[in-house]
This record gives C-alpha cells, sequence and structure tokens, in this order.
C-alpha cells in the first residue's frame, strides 16, 4: 500500500469534525479509518474559532489514523455556508485543429468562467453541463470531434475567500496539506447518488448541523446549488426552549426520541426531561417533543421546495429527491419529505465503497465518504495519462521518431 494510494476527507461541519481515511483499489475505494469528534469552532457552516477548529481536526485526524495505521499528509476539505453560490455559465472557443482536442476543452471553460467577481469570491468549482460543437448539442464528451466552434453550458460555484482561506490554515495548523477543497454537497452526492438518479434527475437535500445544502441533478450533470442556513441544530435549539433543558440534554432527547411525524408517535408514550437549576425532572408525553421538531422539520423542506420551483426544473425530477446527512436518522424524516415536497422521497447512504462499510453507513458520513470518493476520481484521472504514456507502443513514441530519424539520415 502506497501512500499515493491513500485518501483523506476532511468534513468539518458545525457539530461535528469527520476525517474518513480510505485506500485506492482497482474497484474503488475501501475505508480503513474514520475519525468523528464534536465541533465548537463553526457557525452555520462557516469557521468562527479558529482555535477550537483546529482542535477538532486535529483530534478527529488523530483517531482516523490510528484506526487505519497510517500517516495522513493530505485532505480534501469540504465547504458549506450561506456565502456558497452556485450560476449556470456559458463559454464559447474557437476548435484549434478542426478537431476537439483537450486544450479546446480547457479554454472554453475558461471562457465560461471568465465572469466578473467581488474581490472577495473565488470559482470553486465549474462543472460542465453539456458541450456544443456546431449547433450539435448534448455532448458530454467532445474530444475528437470534429468542428469549428465549441460551446459549452456549465455551473459555476464560488465561495468567499476568507471562509475557503479559514478552512485551510486550520487544515495547515493540523500538519496537513488541503489538495482540494470541495463543496460538500457535490460531495454527498457522489457518496449517495446512483447514476440513474442524476441522470433522469433528482434533488440532494443534505440537512447538516449549520446548514440544509441542496444540490440539483438532470441529465446526469448539475444545474442548481444552493444552501439554507438552517440546520440540525436549530432542532436542538427549539427542544432546549421548548421544553426547558439544557442544550446538552435537548440534543440527547432529540436523537433518542425526536420524530418529525407526530402521526407516528403512540399518544401515550412518555419521555423524562432533565430539568435546569438543579429541579427534578418532568415527565411529559413524547408527542410534545415530537410537535416541536415537527414544524421545524416542515420549515425546512418548505424552504426546499421553494428553492427547487425558482430553478425551473421541479418537473424534471422523475427519480424524486434524496435527504442525507445527520439530522435525517430522525424518524419520520423521509415521510413528512414526501408530504411536503411532493416528490417520493429516500434516506441516502453513502453507496459504492468497501472496507469499514457497517461504520460509514449512516447519512452522518455522506459528505465524508464522497470527499474520498471525490479524491479518488482526481487521483484515477491524474494517474491515466502516466498509465497511456506507460502502455503506448514503441512504434507510437520515441521509436517512431527514431524510426524517421533513421530514414531521413541514412
Amino acid at each position: 500500500m502506497g501512500d499515493n494510494d491513500i485518501i483523506a476527507g476532511l468534513d468539518v461541519g458545525t457539530t461535528k469534525v469527520c476525517a474518513i481515511v480510505a485506500e485506492l483499489t482497482d474497484d474503488g475505494v475501501d475505508i480503513i479509518g474514520i475519525g468523528s469528534v464534536p465541533s465548537k469552532g463553526l457557525k452555520k457552516g462557516v469557521v468562527v474559532n479558529i482555535e477550537s477548529t483546529v482542535q477538532a481536526i486535529r483530534a478527529a485526524i488523530e483517531q482516523a489514523e490510528t484506526m487505519a495505521g497510517v500517516e495522513i499528509g493530505t485532505v480534501y476539505a469540504g465547504i458549506a455556508g450561506s456565502h456558497v453560490r452556485g450560476q449556470n455559465q456559458e463559454g464559447v472557443a474557437a476548435i484549434s485543429s478542426r478537431e476537439v482536442g483537450q486544450d479546446d476543452v480547457d479554454r472554453v471553460l475558461e471562457q465560461a468562467k471568465a465572469v466578473p467577481l467581488p474581490a472577495d469570491r473565488q470559482v470553486i468549482h465549474v462543472l460542465p453541463q453539456e458541450f456544443i460543437v456546431d449547433e450539435q448539442d448534448g455532448i458530454k464528451e467532445p474530444v475528437g470531434m470534429s468542428g469549428v466552434r465549441l460551446e459549452a453550458r456549465v455551473h459555476m460555484v464560488t465561495a468567499a475567500t476568507p471562509s475557503i482561506q479559514n478552512i485551510i490554515k486550520c487544515a495547515e495548523r493540523c500538519g496537513l496539506h488541503v489538495a482540494e477543497v470541495v463543496l460538500q454537497p457535490l460531495a454527498s452526492a457522489s457518496a449517495v447518488l446512483s447514476e440513474d438518479e442524476k441522470e433522469i434527475g433528482v434533488v440532494l437535500i443534505d440537512i447538516g448541523g449549520g446548514t440544509t445544502d441542496i444540490i440539483v441533478y438532470v441529465d446526469g450533470a448539475v444545474v442548481h446549488t444552493s444552501v439554507i442556513p438552517i440546520g440540525g441544530i436549530n432542532f436542538t435549539n427549539d427542544v432546549a426552549t421548548g421544553l426547558r433543558t439544557p442544550m446538552a440534554e435537548a440534543e440527547r432527547i432529540k436523537i433518542k426520541y425526536g420524530c418529525a411525524a407526530t402521526r407516528m408517535v403512540d399518544p401515550d408514550e412518555t419521555i423524562e426531561v432533565p430539568s435546569v437549576g438543579g429541579r427534578p425532572p418532568r415527565t411529559l408525553p413524547r408527542h410534545v417533543l415530537c410537535d416541536i421538531i415537527e414544524p421545524r422539520a416542515e420549515e425546512i423542506f418548505a424552504a426546499c421546495r421553494h428553492v427547487v420551483a425558482e430553478t425551473g426544473f421541479s418537473d424534471m425530477l422523475a427519480a424524486g429527491a434524496v435527504i442525507t446527512g445527520g439530522t435525517t436518522l430522525l424518524d419520520g424524516m423521509p415521510e413528512l419529505a414526501e408530504q411536503v415536497l411532493d416528490l417520493p422521497v429516500r434516506r441516502g447512504t453513502p453507496i459504492g465503497i468497501g472496507g469499514l462499510i457497517d461504520v460509514v453507513r449512516s447519512p452522518a458520513y455522506s459528505t465524508g465518504v464522497g470527499l474520498v470518493k471525490y479524491g479518488a476520481e482526481r487521483l484515477r484521472a491524474a494517474k491515466r495519462p502516466e498509465e497511456e504514456m506507460l502502455e503506448m507502443p514503441v512504434g507510437r513514441g520515441m521509436g517512431s521518431r527514431l524510426g524517421q530519424w533513421f530514414r531521413e539520415v541514412f
């Protein structure tokens, strides 16, 4: 197992920091280590306390390294937050030699992202939707096609430069190199969505601790990304306020007894709620807790429905919606989402991985696993040209040039 075949994902979230280590295999990726610790240095997906975030990252990395038995030097870090923006762009370029080469594709993508941006923003992704060669549209891989004019339709994602720099700074203070900063819902999508779902149209709703991230796929390409600044921590705050209990107890009660659909709860079931200020605990009907959680969950899904309706792609989501993220582990979330969104809904867990599958088969680890899968794709793409050079027949490389030289000289 070489160091080049080890990939690490770092999901720096509002409520937890998760580090996942994987090994690149012939079949895909095998998860070999995981570390997860509570996070206190972020608010709504954005770093607000460098020191606390550094401590959490260091602890998560150490856990993952110990489990995997390897040292982590490079990570793919996730980013989210209300500062993230997505927009659809177009670019045009002349094809240099009547046949589309990789240079032409790179040039048209550069052209597509050449839009004026404020000084405090930068592009983190340019995601191709389709290419058009001389009026022929719907092309996914244009390299090798004949033509004179190449157009590209892309989805461009930008983020606030200070937020990106703060995540990189925190990682570097832990002795880590950040290979790339990746949009968290894009990572989650690579972990939980199938190619068929992306092709026929799907919306992924990733409900994290501080934010709810939305990404829409149509015809296999990203057509929309956005962030709603509400997440699991809002449920905990509601429970703490509504039941008059400490935050830590509210979190525990939410996870153990919470349900987003009151109709699914037995009206006679009760729960014990600790009080604040040394008062004795109280016994309350469980549906009181669910009456607090359900409106907040409804608010999130109603906001998601509004976002999707505004994109104009509502009628193209044949695969419906997939919900993921730790908050979706609450009972009744898929049922309520189906009711509010008026779409078929399933709860998404990581797929297409090997190794410690049972440990990471939870919506809470979707982003971490997705970052590793994203890194694996990047690694494979980098290895491909090297392998092609090695596999090139002698007659096509140096050998053919030597032969030509001999013929010219002798």
